[in-house]
Parts: C-alpha cells; structure tokens; sequence
C-alpha cells in the first residue's frame, strides 16, 4: 500500500467516530427545564431531577440534553422563557416549583409534552381532566399543599398554648395563594384555631411579616408552601432565630439549616420521579395516560437542638410521630 493511501485510509477511519457522533448529538433529544426560581438555589433539587431521568435510562450530554431556564422568582419571565423552548422544539418540558410555570408552558404549547410539579389540584386548577388519566398534554406531581398546610396547622397546633394566636407566612404573588389561605383558614375554623395572615412575596417584606407576627404575639409561625419561601429558607430560618419564633416548615432541609421542625412531602423525591416521568414520555409514553403522581409519604421532623434553645417542650405524641429528630 502507497504511504499516501494508508494516511487517507486512515484519515477516513478516524473521521468516522466523529461523524457518527455529531450524527447521534443532532438526534439526542433535548428536554426543556423550565424553573420560577433561580439555579443557585436548585442544585440539589436538579441532582434530584437527574437521577429520576438516570433511572429512567437517560444521562445528561450522553443520551439526552437539557435546555435550563430560570426565571428567578419573576413570574413574568416565564411566558418568553416557555415559548422560547417551544421554539427550541424539546421534546418535554418539565415544568417545576408551582403553577405559574405549567400554566406558561400550557399557553407556550398543546403538543409537546409538560410534566409539572404543583402545590394545588391539577384538576380545580385547569391543568389535567382528571387524576388518574390526565388527557391533554400534561401530567405531574401534585403534593396538594392545601391539604398539607391543614395537617401542619394541627400540628402546630399541639404546641401552642389553648387561644394562642398562630401566624402563617404566605406569598400573594403565588397563584394558588388564594386557595390555600382559605384552607388554611377553614382548617383553623375547624379546630378553632387563631389565625393571622402575614404576607411576604420579595426579600425586603420578610422582615416586616415577622414584626407583624410578633406585634400581633402570635406564638408561632407556619411558612407556607412556596418556591421563594425555599429559595430564602436560610434567611427564613434566622429570622425564626432572631425573633425566637417557633416555625414550622414544609420541607425538612429547613430544618436541617436549624429551623424547629416541619411537615411536608419529600421535595427532591418529588424531583425524581419527575426525571422518571421524562424519561418515560422520551421512550413513548403518553402525558395523557400518566396520573398525576402525589406524595405516598410524608415526613415530621423536629430539630431538638432549636426546641431546647427556644425552651419550648415537644408533645411526647409528636415525638413519638416524628419521622426524624434532629439533635
């Protein structure tokens, strides 16, 4: 063989593998991410959301892309930021931390496909026909945070004194604040409860609710369940320190940062499956005949270590319920 023909053999063989793989990267499907919140403040839940799509057989820039947008707690963005990935044409839109962000995706696209996360009910909310068979192009988790806030006002409940007031941080901005104040507010009726409303929907306002739940000598305080109350969980939980006002949260990593306790669905496991859910609708499955996925579990867990420094004593009932306490 000429030396000139084994170099452009050999040329060949090695533009093979890079063609076949710039082959395979135009194929690869991509997902869209979209987010109300801002990406500093989602790593672990992304880690989550990558190991559902790893056990559905899917790994970013091997298998499958992942197209991010944050829209970093302004709901205003979410509108450009789903029709641009429309415009990316992505095969899926995960669609994550309430509902602004499927309610953008919805108007973005009846066809490609949303798999959402949700505080609300997807039904009375206008985003699935029903539960167990969505139809349309969306389907989720729902943690159905109305019920939840219920549950962990009965829990806050067993720790304030008999007439004392309880406060409850929710954010106006969010559209599903309306339904879940007038649980909130129903559950309290039920159980007769005190109950007083402080709002915060921007950094500059926690402060102030936390001085207007001081003023009115509410003896503690239940945070709603809101993307922004997680992106701010750290300030949150000085605050709670700084005003020694017992606080109750909705996700345990809360009160892992030293906040008293809290009582809610498992937030990245909720991530996961939807990853797992992605990657389903990647390999051919329908939105339509997925249910909507809700929590099969919920955790109590208490910081005993902030319990001892407010000096308040824990319910042996509570606990003896407690799903971890933190010492």
């Amino acid at each position: 063989m000429q030396r000139r023909d084994f170099i452009t053999l050999l040329g060949s063989a090695a533009a093979w593998p890079l063609g076949a793989r710039a082959q395979q990267q135009a194929t690869m499907p991509v997902i869209g991410f979209l987010a109300i919140a801002s990406r500093d403040t989602f790593g672990y839940l992304i880690d989550a959301f990558r190991q559902g799509l790893n056990d559905a057989g899917y790994v970013e820039g091997k298998n499958v892309e992942i197209e991010y947008r944050w829209a970093d707690n302004q709901l205003d963005r979410l509108a450009a930021l789903a029709a641009d990935l429309v415009h990316r044409q992505v095969a899926v839109i995960a669609a994550v931390g309430g509902l602004a962000a499927p309610r953008a995706a919805k108007a973005a696209t009846a066809t490609i496909p949303i798999v959402f996360t949700l505080g609300g009910d997807p039904v009375r909310l206008g985003l699935v026909d029903g539960l167990s068979r969505p139809g349309g192009n969306a389907t989720g988790m729902s943690v159905f945070s109305g019920t939840l806030l219920s549950k962990r006002l009965q829990v806050a409940h067993e720790l304030v004194p008999a007439g004392a007031l309880l406060a409850a941080l929710m954010n106006p901005a969010n559209p599903e604040n309306d339904s879940d104040t007038q649980d909130l507010q129903d559950a309290a009726r039920k159980i007769g409860q005190r109950l007083a409303i402080v709002n915060a929907s921007a950094d500059s306002e926690l402060v102030a609710a936390f001085e207007s739940a001081i003023r009115q000598q509410a003896k503690m305080l239940l945070v709603g369940s809101d993307v922004f109350y997680n992106s701010r969980r750290d300030q949150i939980v000085a605050l709670a320190s700084r005003y020694a006002l017992p606080t109750i949260y909705f996700h345990h990593e809360a009160v892992r940062a030293g906040g008293l306790m809290s009582y809610g669905a498992n937030i990245p496991d909720i991530y996961r499956n939807v990853g797992i859910y992605v990657g389903r609708i990647l390999k051919g499955e329908k939105p339509a005949q997925l249910p909507v996925v809700q929590p099969t579990r919920v955790e109590l867990v208490i910081n005993l270590k902030t319990a001892k420094a407010l000096g308040l004593e824990i319910p042996p009932m509570l606990l003896a319920l407690a799903d971890e306490a933190i010492d």
